[in-house]
């Protein structure tokens, strides 16, 4: 596998492609609701939990300071993504076009501008959050141990900010809040506690492996 010729590692390579993929997918999948036995959750966690993976991973592979750039620089695809939407539903659409997808179209990638600024602010916040209780609990003597454990501990509490601060933003004044605020932090908690350990495991070791580099002691 062949990187560009600065320098940059592999895994660091390989997970921004998926990040900046996943900046954009998250906010598509978050359109359906799910049901998870007695929870519901918008599927979009699912893309936002990968974020928090791979975000997790980098500052685990790279540092704090990567993992942040990689953050600030998931907004590039985000607000393009959102310029592009907006572009594409201003035109007119074909009259051939497949009927119910002419309705359906605008319901699925649209959002109200309250709704888009909740999202940025939202995923700013909480992944930056991430990405600092990651590197924080990681301790001085920087070792990699533990890795499931902090990362679960990281995205359970930027998963909870993430919640508050998009609810809130969203529907403060609009309908009541709270019930749906504590059902999106339950189903969050729970996915991140059965999730997250599993799958920061795998891309670091996947992450180490792409650059060579020895499992920790």
């Amino acid at each position: 596998m062949d990187t560009p010729d600065r320098g940059i590692a592999r895994s660091l390579f390989a997970f921004s492609i998926l990040y900046g993929g996943m900046v954009c997918m998250a906010g598509v999948l978050g359109v359906k609701q799910v049901a998870l036995g007695p929870l519901a959750v918008e599927a979009g966690i699912f893309g936002f939990l990968i974020l928090v993976v791979i975000s997790s991973a980098v500052a685990e592979l790279h540092g704090q300071r990567t993992a942040t750039l990689l953050v600030r620089l998931g907004f590039v695809p985000l607000f393009v993504s959102a310029g592009l939407i907006q572009f594409v539903l201003a035109l007119p659409h074909d009259p051939g076009m497949y009927p119910p997808a002419v309705d359906a179209f605008p319901i699925v990638v649209g959002q109200g501008i309250r709704m888009m600024l909740a999202g940025f602010i939202s995923y700013g916040t909480s992944q930056t959050l991430n990405v600092f209780i990651f590197s924080r609990l990681k301790g001085q003597e920087g070792t990699g141990r533990l890795v499931w454990l902090r990362g679960m501990i990281a995205s359970v509490v930027s998963q909870i900010v993430d919640t508050v601060l998009f609810i809130t933003i969203s529907f403060l004044g609009v309908r009541p809040i709270l019930d749906l605020m504590l059902g999106q932090m339950l189903a969050k908690v729970v996915l991140s506690i059965v999730l997250v350990p599993v799958l920061i495991t795998v891309f670091v070791a996947i992450g180490r492996k792409l650059d060579g580099a020895p499992p920790p002691a």
